[in-house]
């Protein structure tokens, strides 16, 4: 017998357990733990390692979970290690959120995973290993917007362009904009660089990037637009992380822009030969890249598409998966390229974010960017109630450009999307406002409620009731109305005009717009004002009649004096809204936005007119500042319970139980200045902030539009939104506004398909209801005749149901709520007279000054005149 150390050495095959073995149904009935708890969907998306897979998951379907679940899965099958994993995700947040449950899963592994981050945190990282071959050092500086800004300064005036004209914030919007669809200066189209600076966008472009190489620097776009320089200039570098990453996992590909897009492409390609065109790589790339159209025909699923179908060849067909052409007969194919493992999580009707850059098309075309490519459909909710869902799957299957889903669930259907009209945004938010009280009241805690809004000047009508009504309330994504720096300098104008004492409001406003009064100039105010004991008003008053300044400065300084005088002497003859809109014109304030062709400067617009209409509630200047310092102090601690108000976009990727969604309307949502600017594509995406609005509600979601709505500046009668006819019947109820008068079928939009619906009860169960109820019964009992208030008895919805099961609506009785009335009096005749002191159980103490039927219009000692009806006050 030979001895096994003398026996012939021959190298041991690796084992694998052999299918249906032993050792294989052994591990199979084991089975890891973090599969347990996968729907089958999920679990597909999971264990589906092998070439490139879509994950279409709806809101609410676990995405997250899929995504961290197959990391897992990849490390525990030993597929890869955790540094040949490349998991991109949109935000700091959602980075953290899957190194926490990976870390959850997976022990310390996680932290053995250096290229799971962000797009640009990874492309940043890249960047600095390979810093020399873009004319950059390893500690390059990332500039921030203000550094930007400064450098374009500098870079207007050595071109000698006028930067009050060409303002160097337009300029670094519009360079941001081409590095997000990844064009470098040379790759810009002529007419989109002669827009800016009288034809000299591109030069100014070229010399920016010049500056940046100069001074070691990079912008935010660079991080990205570099990356991609790097790997079409230096194949070498390309494949060396094709050949590292295995595997590849995107977070929320509907949201990526241009130069994301070429980013992933050219990392998720096999590796290509040297020397290959980045056209074998990216189809239809020769020196610039690919930018889809966004006036392209939808994609049809399972459909090939292209820019210009009449010339794709079978090459260029090929290249898409990174092969080489075909061979010709008689000549040796060379072997097909294997597919890159690449696992795309999105959901194509959440793609919400076209204004900064975002391309839908690129989820659309994944099939066609990556051919055999396996799509999954995540579509049991967990989150919302089947009505809730059926709303917003029938909502967004009006859209033309989707892949299609369906979103269910297996919980209950749970109560209806209800639709609410109101007279006008002030009853909007007064009928929200006792909504929200009345959940309270039934124990909802109120970081459960939030209300959406499609622009931010909506917030302003809401943030003054949660005042009035003392509930506690956050915006989440943004400052308070109040707090937002446009209002703020708002404000201290006519702070100043109010109290020309007011020295912080001064200091805040003394340079804006830039009036070349800089630092050195208020420090020298400050000094003189100290050392006289002056305001510093009065401090700028006596200095502008030295010669101190400079002239240019002496004159800026004496003209904004001489405008501040002239505007107190017309608030004596000029009702404080218009003094205030004449402040802004001609201090140049609203000039100075309008010039701005930044993203947000419409909407400052926006919320300086909607400051100028929230004044009209008030008597005089100094009861709407007085109003101000009120809202503005009320800031209630982090743990405390408090409202959620914040706008469609900042919603996304959180949900509550109760969600409101006011402002329902034709030209505020869908956004006239969206379907203005980009037609049909811009009505689907609002179409689709609509169905993430929907899919944030838990249990209850409630629509709202207003009959009437001030938008800028001009009140007008609107139209209630085209997405409300687009809800299918079953699953939305109609209700009553709690804020004032209704709206109904004969509310001048003719019948409406919502009118056929089951009888339901009042749901008015506020005290003043409660109060208007008892005096109706006591007034009855006695003989007399009710004035006012609102008697379900009498109410078309509570009993005039005609033959269709519907509700006889032409002769519904006026609404009331809380004693205030929008429709006519009914006639009755009031046992209150002129002069009468009342007493309101909200409003206080007041006299009569006008008598109109039933309605008494009083003056409250310190509510102000409001319209009340005479059953909701008693005579002291």
């Amino acid at each position: 017998m030979t001895e096994p150390s003398k026996l012939p050495h021959h190298g041991v095959p690796e084992h694998q357990p052999a299918a249906g073995g032993i050792a294989a149904r052994a591990r199979a009935a084991a089975g890891p733990q973090y599969l347990t708890g996968l729907n089958p969907e999920q679990r597909e998306a999971v264990v589906s390692l092998d070439g490139p897979v879509l994950v279409l998951a709806g809101a609410g379907t676990g995405k997250t979970r899929v995504l961290t679940t197959r990391i897992a899965h990849i490390l525990s099958q030993g597929r890869a290690r955790p540094h040949e994993i490349l998991s991109v995700t949109f935000t700091n947040k959602a980075a953290r959120e899957m190194k926490l449950r990976l870390g959850q899963m997976l022990g310390q592994a996680v932290e053995g995973m250096p290229w799971l981050g962000t797009f640009h945190s990874i492309g940043g990282r890249i960047l600095r290993i390979h810093a020399e071959l873009v004319q950059l050092k390893s500690n390059f500086t990332v500039l921030d917007v203000d550094d930007q800004v400064r450098l374009l300064k500098q870079l207007l005036q050595a071109e000698n362009i006028d930067d009050k004209r060409w303002p160097a914030r337009m300029l670094a919007g519009l360079i941001d904009g081409w590095k997000n669809r990844g064009l470098t200066p040379a790759q810009v189209p002529a007419g989109e660089a002669a827009v800016f600076g009288n034809g000299k966008g591109g030069k100014l472009y070229a010399s920016y990037q010049e500056r940046l190489k100069i001074l070691n620097a990079a912008d935010f776009g660079d991080l990205l637009l570099e990356n991609i320089r790097l790997f079409r200039e230096h194949p070498d570098v390309l494949r060396q992380y094709q050949n590292r990453f295995k595997f590849i996992l995107v977070d929320e590909y509907q949201d990526t822009n241009v130069a994301q897009y070429l980013w992933l492409r050219l990392l998720s390609q096999a590796p290509s030969r040297t020397g290959a065109p980045l056209s074998a790589i990216i189809p239809g790339h020769v020196d610039a890249p690919v930018i889809p159209n966004e006036t392209a025909s939808p994609v049809i699923p399972g459909r090939v598409e292209d820019a210009n179908p009449e010339v794709r060849s079978e090459e260029d067909s090929s290249r898409d998966s990174g092969s080489a052409p075909a061979a010709h007969p008689g000549m040796t194919s060379a072997p097909q390229a294997p597919l890159k493992n690449i696992c795309c999580v999105g959901d194509d009707d959440q793609s919400i974010y076209g204004w900064r850059g975002a391309e839908v098309d690129n989820i659309l075309r994944f099939d066609h960017d990556f051919p055999g490519a396996k799509v999954i459909r995540l579509e049991r909710n967990y989150r919302s109630t089947g009505h809730i869902l059926a709303a917003a799957s029938h909502l967004i299957a009006h859209n033309e450009g989707r892949l299609g889903k369906t979103l269910r669930t297996e919980d209950v259907d749970g109560e209806k999307v209800t639709v609410t009209g109101s007279w006008d945004s002030e009853e909007e938010a007064r009928a929200i406002g006792e909504e929200i009280e009345d959940l309270q009241r039934s124990g909802e805690n109120l970081n459960e409620i939030a209300i959406l809004v499609r622009a931010s000047f909506q917030m302003r009508e809401f943030e003054d009731r949660f005042v009035t009504l003392g509930l506690s309330y956050r915006v989440i994504g943004g400052p308070r109305f109040y707090e937002r720096a446009e209002i703020r300098d708002a404000l201290a104008y006519l702070r100043v005009i109010n109290s020309p004492a007011d020295d912080l409001a001064f200091e805040r406003i003394v340079n804006v717009p830039k009036r070349g009064l800089g630092d050195a100039t208020v420090q020298m105010l400050h000094d003189h004002a100290r050392k006289r004991r002056i305001p510093l008003f009065e401090a700028a008053r006596a200095v502008v009649e030295t010669d101190e300044l400079k002239p240019k400065a002496r004159g800026s300084l004496r003209e904004l004096i001489l405008h501040f005088d002239r505007w107190r002497a017309r608030r004596e003859v000029t009702s404080h809204t218009e003094l205030a809109e004449i402040v802004l014109d001609e201090s140049g304030y609203t000039d100075m936005w309008q010039k701005d062709r930044s993203a947000d400067a419409a909407g400052r617009l926006d919320n300086l007119k909607e400051l100028i209409r929230s004044m009209e509630e008030f008597e005089n200047l100094q009861g709407f500042l007085e109003h101000i310092s009120l809202v503005m102090d009320r800031d209630g601690g982090p743990d405390e319970e408090a409202v959620s108000l914040m706008t469609l976009h900042s919603a996304k990727g959180l949900e509550f139980d109760n969600v409101f969604l006011p402002g329902w309307e034709e030209g505020l949502f869908p956004s006239q200045r969206t379907l203005d600017e980009q037609g049909r594509a811009g009505l689907e995406e609002e179409r689709r902030l609509a169905h993430v609005g929907l899919t944030r509600a838990r249990r209850r979601a409630k629509l709202y539009f207003a009959t009437n709505r001030r938008i800028h500046g001009t009140w007008s009668t609107t139209i209630p939104s085209r997405f409300l006819d687009e809800l299918p019947s079953p699953n939305v109820e109609i209700t009553e506004s709690k804020g004032g008068s209704g709206w109904g079928g004969s509310g001048g939009y003719g019948a409406s398909r919502f009118d056929n619906v089951e009888s339901f009860g009042s749901s008015y169960t506020t005290p003043g209801w409660q109060r208007a109820q008892a005096n109706r019964a006591k007034n009855r009992s006695s003989g007399g005749q009710a004035r006012g208030g609102f008697d379900e008895a009498q109410s078309s919805y509570g009993s005039s149901r005609g033959k269709t099961g519907g509700f006889a609506r032409n002769k519904r009785g006026p609404m009331v709520i809380e004693g205030e009335l929008v429709a006519k009096s009914t006639g009755t005749v009031s046992e209150f007279s002129l002069d009468d002191r009342v007493f309101h159980q909200k409003f206080g103490y007041g006299h009569v000054v006008k008598v109109d039927g039933n309605k008494l219009t009083i003056a409250f000692e310190k509510a102000g005149e409001k319209k009340v009806v005479d059953s909701f006050v008693e005579r002291v």
